[in-house]
């Protein structure tokens, strides 16, 4: 496989801190490269450095003669007034290629990535639209290798699933940093993870996250099995120049460098162990209130704009309860936690809540965080101290449990990067006791290690929780059940997530046939006058067309659970069938409908 780009012994680093130093990384054709770390490590700069947008302070990056690489920064950033025509074509005003004009060009990926209206404005895009419109910019240049920095943050599932399509099906190459681990199960082909705990600073695998998980553990427990040999070998080194001073005169000076040596490798290697156990500490406050029924909503809708959000939707919050609410972005999902949260008030229905409900929100628009305070005063408003858990605790040792320095107390909110920011407000939930936590999108931002960590502290909390998130693998690992919502005023339970994902492929290959079904009859040529009356083979054909066609999409519908299932990724021969096959029903599917609606035009008379 081709190399179209060669990294070697990169280097980057700030006054204060050393990002990575000695990373070498080798992108190839086909390559789907994952790259992953803790906040900090330098994930966005090293991809900037292999992008050619940056200058590493060492080392070389060789490319290709010719190689066309692009980045799609993680914020999708348009003028004021684009349309996704305009924004395109924006982007192809400098470049020398003369083969197509550019509005034609433009107009061709934008095409690709499924738009129909090229001047609806940018503004009226939801996230999902403006990602894609940030692909066609990028898809424009016809790149060999393209570079997605954060492409799932703030995303709806429906435009992760979406992206995630794309991904295994573009043909150029990509490297993309993500901290969603259902993304990078079922798009990398290699995952490259930035952190002190590795020698060199970075470790590689090839395969999915599953993989990459596997050996990365094994990598580490055979580490930690070096630091317990490495020790002992220098308790004995140590007893040994500690004999007596006859003896260290007749030393031998190899042994002795030797033994130096090994203490120094012992230190280092001790250093990468504990680079791990450096994560946040997250621990919600509970009330520990033995109310069966915390909050409930009966009977409750509500719209916004002109737009019915929910209708008559019933929900019972009890302690242990962790709901995840499922739907596409502008479905109703914020609007639902802020009424549970006394924000707002539902159109009609009723909400009752258990005396003195303590009810904790997390907001995904950081709108509780003040971009002017010190982080000191967004941590410890008043004072130096702050009470948790009736304890008194010192504002440098609450930062250093969310992983902030004592030197970053007086750094300014607005500085800080999403992640700091997110660690900032989940500091600030901490202190508040909750029986009921609204949580809305609290993974943007965070890096995998403070993840897993949340995950298991609201496995861990006792009363109720509502959430709002892309995160599948949260998702699966911690409700209990899910409510989605159909974006057309209707909800429905599943019992988890991909209950409701195999509910929203089969409802929108349902919406797909009969919108083909109804155009397709549209199009028909207008009947001859000539009366034509069916043959008794074409009776019974189409007597028994109802039920030939429900068998048909029956298993289209199994064959596209059969796509969507992550095992497929990894088997690209039985990956190559699935979806030959899946097009091929397709297709029959089609032509079925074709042939139902040829036959009832004979059947009313035509």
């Amino acid at each position: 496989m081709t190399t179209l780009l060669s990294a070697r012994d990169l280097m980057k680093s700030y006054p204060s801190s050393t990002l990575f130093e000695g990373v070498e990384i080798h992108i190839r054709e086909g390559d789907r490269m994952g790259l992953i770390g803790p906040n900090g490590a330098g994930k966005s700069t090293l991809l900037k450095i292999l992008a050619d947008l940056e200058e590493p302070d060492d080392g070389e990056v060789v490319r290709r003669r010719g190689l066309k690489l692009v980045y799609v920064e993680q914020d999708d950033r348009f003028p004021d007034g684009a349309t996704p025509l305009s924004a395109v074509i924006s982007e192809l005003v400098h470049d020398d290629d003369d083969r197509v004009d550019v509005e034609t060009r433009a107009s061709i990926a934008l095409s690709k990535l499924g738009f129909v209206s090229f001047e609806r404005p940018v503004a009226m895009l939801s996230g999902g639209w403006r990602k894609r419109l940030s692909l066609a910019c990028a898809l424009s240049h016809e790149p060999d290798v393209l570079m997605l920095d954060e492409p799932t943050n703030h995303l709806d599932l429906e435009g992760v699933l979406w992206l995630e399509g794309f991904v295994r099906q573009a043909p150029m190459a990509m490297i993309f940093v993500t901290h969603d681990r259902k993304f990078l199960e079922n798009t990398a082909s290699r995952i490259i993870e930035l952190s002190p705990a590795y020698p060199g600073g970075m470790f590689e695998a090839r395969g999915n996250y599953t993989e990459f998980v596997r050996r990365k553990d094994a990598f580490l427990d055979a580490q930690i099995a070096a630091q317990w040999a490495l020790a002992n070998k220098v308790r004995r080194d140590t007893a040994w120049l500690r004999q007596g001073i006859q003896g260290r005169q007749t030393r031998n000076k190899t042994q002795v460098s030797a033994a130096a040596d090994r203490r120094a490798e012992l230190k280092v290697t001790k250093d990468r162990n504990a680079a791990p156990m450096r994560t946040t500490t997250i621990d919600f406050q509970a009330t520990e209130r033995k109310t069966k029924k915390l909050l409930a909503l009966h009977n409750v809708s509500k719209s916004m704009g002109g737009k019915r959000l929910f209708e008559s939707i019933d929900i019972i919050l009890t302690p242990g309860q962790r709901i995840g609410l499922l739907g596409a972005n502008g479905a109703g999902k914020t609007t639902l936690l802020r009424l549970m949260a006394g924000e707002i008030q539902p159109d009609s229905g009723t909400i009752k809540r258990a005396a003195d409900l303590r009810v904790v929100t997390f907001s995904q628009h950081r709108g509780m965080l003040i971009a002017t305070q010190t982080l000191q005063e967004a941590l410890c408003p008043v004072g130096d101290t702050v009470d948790y858990r009736g304890k008194a605790v010192h504002v440098t040792g609450w930062a250093k449990r969310f992983l902030f320095d004592a030197d970053q107390l007086s750094t300014f909110v607005g500085n800080l990067s999403g992640g700091e920011q997110a660690r900032v407000l989940i500091a600030n939930l901490m202190l508040e006791p909750a029986d009921v936590l609204l949580l809305d999108e609290p993974t943007n931002d965070l890096d995998i290690p403070s993840l897993e960590v949340l995950e298991q502290a609201l496995l861990e909390f006792p009363g109720a929780i509502v959430l709002v998130t892309h995160d599948r693998f949260m998702l699966e690992r911690i409700v209990t059940e899910c409510i989605g919502l159909d974006d057309a005023g209707g909800t429905r339970g599943f019992m988890t997530y991909e209950q409701w994902n195999d509910a929203r492929i089969k409802a929108v290959s349902s919406a797909a046939s009969k919108r083909a079904a109804v155009a397709r009859v549209a199009k028909r040529p207008k009947p001859k006058p000539t009366i034509r009356r069916l043959t008794y083979k074409e009776r019974r054909e189409y007597e028994g067309m109802e039920e030939t066609i429900l068998e048909a999409e029956a298993h289209v519908e199994w064959l596209e659970t059969e796509v969507a299932h992550p095992a497929l990724a990894s088997d690209h021969v039985r990956a190559a069938e699935t979806y030959s096959a899946l097009s091929a029903e397709q297709v029959r599917v089609k032509d079925l409908y074709a042939r139902w609606a040829e036959l009832e035009a004979i059947q009313s008379g035509g």
